[in-house]
């Protein structure tokens, strides 16, 4: 399962600039972490209020990452 891809299609849909999207990768054994970076105008749509879809963001990916047996942690920048 292509991680990064979802992370980079979740996060385009959510922002105005969706080509400022970038999600840097990285995998050690079962744990993944992807560090998300978007516009800085767009920070604040990603972070939610009260980092609300920040934590949905999170959920998601934990979720999906648990039907393949990893662990993955999103920090978003």
């Amino acid at each position: 399962m292509d991680f990064k891809k979802i992370l980079t299609d979740i996060a385009r849909a959510i922002v105005d600039t969706p080509d400022a999207v970038v999600v840097e990768e990285t995998v050690n054994g079962d744990d993944i972490e992807l560090v998300l970076t978007v516009a800085e105008d767009d920070t604040g749509m990603v972070i939610g209020r009260h980092g609300r879809i920040a934590k949905a963001i999170r959920q998601i990916m934990k979720a999906a990452a648990n039907t393949c047996g990893k662990h993955v942690t999103v920090e978003i920048k």
